[in-house]
């Protein structure tokens, strides 16, 4: 189902959001900086073609990091057949704090992955 699709983001949930900026661009010497979105600032940065997203969001240890995969539209389309398979949701299609939109769902070991489609795209294929 995936096959067309390429990891484009990796979304850590944090409990400060300055503190793991610094560390992410002071200790590791990646391009970080916090941006405002529509529910408050978060983090991003590049790294090559991979996007780094960090999230204020209280979460037990080993929750996080999420792996994005960037879809070119379609994600009503992908969300129906993994439901048709089985697969459980935990976050239905909702808003992206980058105003796009995502859907996060789970592995058979709870591991948690999420699509993710820019804003303008087509919620259909």
């Amino acid at each position: 189902m995936l096959q067309d699709c390429k990891v484009g983001a990796i979304v850590f949930f944090v409990s400060q959001l300055e503190r793991a900026l610094a560390f992410y661009r002071d200790t590791l010497g990646l391009p970080v900086q916090a941006v405002d979105g529509h529910d408050g600032p978060f983090g991003v940065g590049e790294v090559g073609d991979l996007t780094l997203v960090f999230i204020v969001r209280s979460v037990r240890a080993g929750d996080s990091p999420v792996v994005v995969f960037n879809l070119d539209g379609g994600i009503d389309d992908y969300a129906e057949a993994l439901a048709a398979s089985g697969v459980e949701i935990v976050v239905p299609v909702s808003e992206a704090p980058d105003g796009g939109l995502s859907l996060d769902f789970v592995d058979p070991d709870r591991n948690v992955l999420s699509l993710y489609q820019a804003a303008g795209a087509s919620r259909r294929r």
